[in-house]
């Protein structure tokens, strides 16, 4: 764990590979429990036999806002405990966003305390003064905590940051050191990168990536927050293979690598199943669903309760069928 002083200088060097944002096993009627042990093996699946040196906990893949917050903490205290076990250096990246700014803050201070690398605060979702309310946010939780913090500006909040609204943050907030770009604006994110030169931006829209914004330093060289291991597998380990050629400079033959392995038609044909609800096609969503039925099929424990806790919908079979499809298509699964 670094401390808001370094934060900057720490993310520079240290936010770099695959962060795997990790899904809860649950369990029971309605899913009321959790299966740690399913939750176990996958933290060693992602640090241990993929060898991912960066894992991201208790986000929205993890149905954070369907958690209580005694779950959240022993499922960052697993994390570190589990991961560390394999590699003492790996980078663990906790998001704290909560309903209110005390829960916030508790988790925050908890996250510090269990040894925790960073905490990212997702843009909250509660009714909000827009970039100022964002920006007291912030501060409430920096003034009251002594860890590195990261922006995570997503559209699942109800309300997307500014680059200047970011840039604001990041002018008065110095334990804020990187952000996650989920909003698919890259001319966000390049207009940010010039307001705020010493923030490391992950964006989502990964098609940034092939036209060179890492060499430019716009971009870092990390995914901080996505599900990497539902995309490759010990056999088949493609997604890094691509990963490295970018993170090297090599964009002519990553992009050949992308389409001749089919990263770039796995993409295509998921449909969108991980992050899109049918019945409200305009609204980005983390569908835990979807991402445990796909951990499922390439192997990964999920619980016993396969679905997202309520109130999201349950996964209908039409996303089965397509998921499978894509899997199989890809080559991570037999026929």
């Amino acid at each position: 764990m670094t401390n808001a002083r370094d934060a900057r200088q720490w993310a520079r060097n240290a936010l770099r590979g695959i962060g795997n944002s990790l899904y809860t096993p649950f369990s029971g009627p309605d899913g009321d429990d959790i299966d740690w042990d399913a939750y176990r093996t996958l933290v060693r699946h992602c640090v241990g036999t993929l060898g991912h040196p960066m894992l991201w906990v208790t986000s929205g893949v993890a149905e954070f806002w369907s958690l209580t917050i005694a779950e959240r903490k022993k499922l960052l205290e697993i994390a570190i405990d589990e991961a560390r076990s394999i590699d003492p250096g790996v980078v663990v990246q906790s998001c704290t966003a909560a309903m209110s700014a005390k829960d916030c803050l508790e988790l925050t201070q908890h996250a510090e305390q269990a040894g925790a690398d960073i905490v990212y605060l997702q843009t909250p979702m509660m009714e909000l003064h827009g970039g100022e309310g964002v920006l007291n946010f912030f501060r409430y939780i920096a003034d009251r905590t002594d860890i590195a913090l990261g922006m995570f500006n997503s559209p699942s909040s109800g309300y997307v940051l500014s680059a200047q609204e970011s840039a604001r943050i990041v002018e008065e907030v110095p334990a804020v050191c990187a952000t996650k770009e989920g909003a698919f604006r890259p001319h966000q994110s390049r207009m940010l990168h010039e307001l705020a030169p010493d923030l490391v931006i992950w964006e989502c829209d990964t098609t940034v990536y092939r036209a060179g914004w890492l060499r430019s330093g716009i971009v870092g060289p990390a995914q901080l927050g996505t599900t990497g291991y539902l995309s490759e597998t010990a056999e088949k380990r493609v997604l890094s293979q691509y990963w490295d050629l970018v993170w090297n400079d090599k964009l002519v033959e990553a992009m050949d690598f992308a389409k001749e392995s089919g990263i770039d038609q796995f993409e295509l044909d998921i449909r969108g199943w991980f992050t899109r609800y049918p019945g409200r096609p305009d609204y980005f969503t983390h569908w835990g669903g979807a991402f445990k039925y796909a951990a499922s099929v390439v192997g990964l424990p999920i619980g016993s309760y396969p679905e997202s806790r309520p109130p999201q919908a349950a996964l209908p079979e039409q996303a089965r069928v397509d998921i499978r499809a894509a899997y199989r298509r890809f080559g991570l699964i037999g026929a």
